[in-house]
């Protein structure tokens, strides 16, 4: 296996404002142009400089984003369909391109109009392309009423729950965290909106056990971050975050839940070991964690399958103050999909570089050295980045 340790780094990063409100007056495609642009100026390099395109799945192709910020010379373009872990698992393909010779500098955009646009659109298809579980989800889960994502996954969440003893209060310590840390983010959609326990015990049940505050937000918004070689870093004006290690994996089926032989075991279960062997740390090395927190258990589950506890140790690793800013283990310092914005899990690896250069501002995690991103998309899938300075 080629190693890609500290060969690749990030060195551009950029985002829109994310916002909540009918239309953020941009399309889809716009609002993910704006942040590629900025990412492109952040690195002080050219987008005559830019060869490699990597899109999220289904939300635009490196022909029209080419076309529209004017690359010439695009030698190298894909996409890894494997949802919201995409964004991180696509770390990992541009490390490769740049080390190998197939680009020079490789750009990866990811957003959409989360809230206008779902707002437009029906909630529910039958296409089987648009489905997590495609078939399986078209046969067996939209009939009896599993029809979207805080339902599929509330069946994890309410399964550890029995076997755990994990309880809403646990999960209720994971939002509030978040919303916490989203005071300390002006980007934030919930920035000056904060929240109580007691807030979150009273919001209204979604699908049990998930309440209103278990679920992320709706956003309008992108954010991209640009990758080249450590030594064509060396030229540039930003501070390069290294690329240690990647990994991205699936759960066997990957394409269905309930009828796992493990149903706790995510693409991120097998792909946490690789990504530390890689990078040649180990969790308790981490300074920081930013991770894809679709749904509250989502973050506990993550958490334990990463290896910063033990299965079933979650509801009690995050109670405390553990994860937020002064804990143990800062988790997503933004304020997380949950808090900041829901922007593909693309705002992840866009904090997570702030933090390592030192420019998060108020919520900057002190002596911040090494980090850790993770994704989630579809039923399960995963993936781990882990970054320095």
């Amino acid at each position: 296996m080629m190693n890609l340790k500290d060969k690749a780094c990030i060195v551009g990063i950029g985002e829109t404002p994310y916002v909540r409100k009918p239309g953020s007056g941009l399309t889809q495609l716009g609002l993910q142009l704006l942040a590629a642009r900025r990412a492109v100026d952040d690195a002080g390099v050219s987008l005559k400089d830019v060869d490699g395109l990597m899109p999220f799945p289904n939300l635009g192709n490196a022909e029209e984003f080419a076309a529209n910020l004017g690359i010439e010379n695009l030698r190298f373009a894909t996409t890894v369909h494997t949802g919201g872990a995409a964004p991180v698992a696509s770390l990992r393909i541009a490390a490769m391109a740049v080390c190998c010779g197939a680009a020079n500098a490789v750009l990866i955009p990811a957003g959409w109009n989360g809230y206008s646009g779902s707002r437009a659109r029906q909630t529910v298809s039958q296409d089987v392309s648009s489905l997590p579980g495609g078939g399986i989800a078209r046969d067996y889960y939209l009939p009896f009423g599993l029809t979207a994502p805080p339902q599929w996954y509330s069946l994890m969440a309410r399964r550890h729950m029995h076997d755990f003893g994990t309880t809403a209060e646990q999960l209720g310590a994971i939002a509030v965290a978040m919303r916490k840390h989203a005071q300390l983010n002006p980007n934030a959609v919930m920035h000056g909106k904060p929240m109580t326990l007691d807030d979150y015990m009273a919001s209204p049940m979604i699908t049990d056990p998930y309440r209103l505050f278990d679920c992320c937000l709706e956003t309008d918004g992108a954010a991209a971050v640009l990758v080249t070689t450590t030594e064509r870093a060396r030229d540039l004006g930003k501070k390069p975050v290294s690329i240690m290690g990647v990994a991205s994996g699936q759960p066997y089926p990957a394409d269905e839940i309930t009828n796992r032989k493990d149903i706790f075991q995510t693409g991120l279960t097998i792909a946490a070991p690789e990504a530390f062997a890689a990078a040649g740390v180990k969790p308790k090395d981490i300074d920081f964690a930013e991770i894809y927190d679709c749904f509250t258990f989502e973050v506990l589950q993550q958490l334990e399958e990463t290896g910063f506890c033990e299965r079933g140790g979650g509801g009690a690793f995050v109670e405390g103050g553990r994860i937020e800013i002064g804990g143990e283990l800062p988790v997503n310092t933004h304020g997380g999909l949950l808090s900041e914005a829901h922007v593909l899990g693309m705002n992840h690896i866009v904090e997570a570089v702030k933090q390592l250069r030192g420019e998060a501002g108020d919520r900057q995690v002190a002596e911040a050295e090494l980090g850790v991103v993770t994704g989630w998309g579809d039923f399960g899938d995963g993936s781990l980045a882990i970054l320095r300075n």
